[in-house]
């Protein structure tokens, strides 16, 4: 009758077996990571960049509604791009003091505000700022954008953060994302830390997540029913800091940005519509950045191949929609202040 039990020597062979399996994962694992980091250092992936631009200008916020926040003092060279951050978390130089009846125009916003991919001083703030200041108008314009940001998070940040900065404009440069219920993030360690980590998980959800417009559509059209969380708690948030703006007579402008996937048969009007009426309501002067990018094709206006963001030339169309309207309100009550 044969002994039940395995032989010493037959666990011995399992054991090593798995021991040789898990080591050649662990060295092939780090080849993979080694070899995609001499990849993406001599070549440019949105996906690579943005988990870089985390990494080296995002530090965890103690404040809940935030989740992150940007480091200070400190900068990066991100998609051959580089974002210096100044003492408040803003892009940009250092913030001089503001002279004797100058304005002081603050950016809110997310990645697009940030000016992601665009050169400093292409950005919409700083186009804004050499407009007005070729009409006359002596004003300082800050960059207060933030990646992944929405506006709960945005309007938090400056009532927390940016209010000792005294704004006389706030203009709020908001996307179609800025009303989603965006969840806290950062929790993985592998995805934090490894590019093949994320490079894993973004080919996982492209391979298993491919949401064409109509379903883009679907997602934009359930954000912003009146009783979805993310845009109830959005319209309070633009509420809070329109009372706040009221209250210290500060001038208050909604930007609203398109999609620029598809600007020839657009299908977002809608949002822009809604963003209208609570812009009205709020006492916000709304700019519809729509009319300035209708008609142009994505290759024109993204940042890269497969990056959404408005490049130069859509930051340039923007910024020309925005000043004639924050010129005139110089003209129109220039000594608000």
């Amino acid at each position: 009758m044969s002994d039940p039990k395995p032989r010493p020597s037959r666990v011995l062979s399992v054991v090593f077996s798995l021991v040789l399996v898990l080591v050649s994962l662990v060295i092939g694992a780090a080849a993979a990571e080694m070899a995609l980091r001499l990849k993406n250092s001599s070549m440019n992936t949105y996906d690579i960049e943005m988990w870089r631009y985390a990494k080296e200008l995002k530090v965890k916020s103690d404040d809940p509604k935030l989740d992150f926040d940007h480091v200070k003092s400190k900068s990066a060279v991100l998609q051959k791009v580089a974002i210096r951050l100044n003492e408040w978390g803003l892009r940009g130089a250092a913030v001089e003091p503001l002279p004797a009846n100058g304005r002081r125009i603050l950016f809110l916003g997310g990645s697009i505000a940030l000016g992601w991919g665009v050169p400093e001083e292409k950005t919409v703030e700083a186009r804004l700022e050499d407009g007005l200041r070729t009409r006359g108008v002596q004003a300082q314009v800050l960059n207060g954008g933030v990646g992944n940001y929405n506006a709960d998070r945005y309007v938090s940040r400056f009532m927390r953060e940016l209010s000792g900065l005294n704004p006389t404009d706030i203009v709020v440069h908001y996307f179609l994302r800025d009303a989603e219920d965006l969840p806290p993030g950062g929790g993985n360690v592998a995805l934090r830390h490894s590019e093949l980590a994320v490079t894993l998980w973004m080919a996982y959800h492209r391979l298993f997540d491919r949401s064409g417009e109509r379903s883009l559509v679907d997602h934009y059209q359930a954000a912003y029913r009146a009783d979805a969380p993310g845009f109830r708690l959005m319209v309070q948030r633009l509420q809070e800091l329109a009372a706040y703006a009221q209250a210290r007579k500060i001038r208050l402008y909604l930007a609203v940005a398109p999609d620029v996937h598809n600007l020839l048969d657009y299908p977002f009007t809608f949002v822009h519509d809604t963003m209208r009426q609570i812009a009205e309501r709020e006492g916000y002067t709304y700019i519809d950045l729509l009319p300035a990018l209708r008609g142009r094709r994505p290759e024109e206006l993204f940042a890269m191949p497969g990056d959404p963001h408005p490049n130069a030339l859509g930051h340039a169309l923007m910024a020309d929609a925005i000043l004639p309207v924050v010129a005139a309100d110089d003209l129109a009550d220039g000594d608000r202040r």
